[in-house]
């Protein structure tokens, strides 16, 4: 975050809207290019600095395991660029779903800035992804996932790693909303006392503290802050986008972004996007208990309902396993096992 005592302006964040990424999850990866080009257009006419978009878990996710997206990666990339006259597009790629050709074929359809994803203890599978994306001409970030399950120190460690492979900014995704802010302060001041890039903070609402611990996340250092549209995202949704920038202007701190404005995107969101805002349940409170990705939340129930046992026991029980995203298939070997124990 920008020192004002010395700049003679106000502290500045970059907020980076991942409504049409992380938002996927909610509907089952199923919005299509006219609500893409609306919320785009929404957020851009609000000043949102970064607008992503792509299927939930990112470019070339869409499959039968972790659910097929309605649209192709290029037709929600075509449809959110031409929304775009102010706003840059930014992407999501976790090596392993995306491959260096989708990233390619997402800077030819326009985008900006490209976040390269890794578990929170594997950095060195981002090194290739990030150098092709800075040889295009992108702006290459890079994220760690899951990130509760790493200390303070791996954490930064992994980040400095990240930077020597050339990421531009780095941070940590509290994917599974298990932070309380004490958490975030140590983690992300870790990061900050490692690199000299800027740091990304991306938070979860699964114990209602997405908000409180984006504030410690700028706080303690981070610059660039991820939030959506009435949170809408996967499990009990993200950082609330429109609560967060009016809190921060309130604070003092620079988003760029207009509020009546931001309202009025929040507002196309909830009218467009989604069939409901997203709530925080019994299920994703024990998803951010347990330290389960949100976006495990849709296939633990179905499974749950399927097998009838308890999805509270299921989540549990995934949780000592430390699941990942991409580990979907462990939920219906998980639930057999509970089954079979009763």
């Amino acid at each position: 975050m920008m020192d004002s005592s010395t700049s003679g302006k106000r502290p500045q964040v970059l907020i980076h809207d991942p409504t049409l990424r992380d938002g996927h999850h909610a509907v089952g990866h199923q919005l299509d290019a006219d609500q893409l080009h609306d919320y785009a257009a929404a957020a851009n006419a609000a000043g949102v600095p970064v607008v992503e978009v792509g299927h939930g878990n990112g470019l070339g996710a869409s499959s039968l395991q972790i659910g097929r997206a309605k649209l192709s990666d290029a037709t929600m990339l075509k449809a959110v660029r031409d929304a775009l006259t102010h706003s840059r597009m930014g992407v999501f790629m976790a090596p392993g779903w995306g491959t260096a050709d989708d990233l390619r074929a997402a800077v030819a359809h326009g985008t900006d800035v490209m976040r390269i994803a890794a578990h929170c203890t594997e950095a060195d599978v981002t090194e290739h992804h990030l150098g092709i994306a800075r040889d295009l001409g992108a702006e290459a970030q890079s994220v760690l996932l899951m990130s509760h399950m790493a200390s303070p120190g791996q954490l930064a460690e992994q980040c400095a790693l990240l930077t020597t492979f050339g990421a531009q900014a780095v941070g940590i995704m509290d994917s599974a909303g298990h932070y309380l802010p004490a958490d975030v302060t140590e983690r992300v001041s870790a990061i900050v006392e490692a690199v000299d890039v800027p740091v990304i903070f991306h938070g979860h609402n699964n114990l209602s503290l997405a908000v409180a611990n984006s504030l410690a996340a700028v706080e303690a250092g981070a610059s660039i802050i991820d939030a959506t549209a009435r949170g809408f995202g996967a499990g009990a949704g993200n950082t609330q986008l429109e609560v967060l920038v009016a809190v921060l202007e309130q604070q003092g701190i620079d988003t760029g972004i207009g509020l009546r404005e931001v309202l009025r995107a929040a507002d196309v969101a909830e009218a467009r996007l989604m069939k409901a805002q997203p709530v925080i349940d019994s299920v994703s409170l024990v998803s951010g208990l347990a330290g389960v990705f949100s976006g495990f939340k849709k296939p633990v129930l179905e499974t749950a309902r399927r097998e009838d046992l308890d999805p509270l026991d299921l989540f549990f029980a995934l949780g000592k396993l430390q699941v990942v995203a991409g580990q979907e298939d462990l939920i219906a070997d998980v639930a057999r096992q509970l089954k079979a124990a009763q």
